[in-house]
């Protein structure tokens, strides 16, 4: 597990972009079942997470239409709220970063890793707003 005050910076970063940070089982369940569209970024401290999954996510939100909800759990830090996460998105293995979009509870587009390593902020926003596009 990290340290508070080395991943505060790291949550700040979603935080302050309107993201609501999930902590447990039952938030994540809670924000799960909510109608309407609900993006789950699970972040992370590796760098792909600061130089293109974060900003990606970011960079997205400025499109005609988005998600209803934004909420993002942490990997290596909120345990229970990660599992919660990821048993959501099967048939998907765990990765982090990664980014679910999940219309009245169901998983319609995924984002995994290798989808962000390696790949520019704006990539990663475009492929965002397209599944915001379809979905929102």
């Amino acid at each position: 597990m990290y340290p508070a005050e080395m991943v505060q910076p790291m949550r700040d970063d979603l935080g302050n972009a309107g993201f609501e940070q999930l902590y447990t089982e039952d938030a994540v369940k809670e924000a799960l079942n909510k109608k309407g569209t609900t993006l789950v970024v699970v972040n992370s401290v590796c760098g792909c997470a600061a130089a293109n999954a974060r900003p990606g996510a970011k960079m997205s939100l400025a499109n005609d239409k988005k998600p209803d909800n934004l909420v993002t759990v942490f990997a290596g830090v909120d345990r229970e709220a990660v599992d919660t996460a990821r048993a959501a998105m099967v048939p998907f293995p765990p990765s982090s970063p990664s980014m679910a979009l999940f219309k009245d509870g169901e998983l319609v587009h995924m984002l995994e890793r290798h989808h962000i390593e390696g790949r520019p902020a704006e990539m990663i926003a475009e492929n965002l707003k397209e599944a915001y596009n379809e979905n929102c």
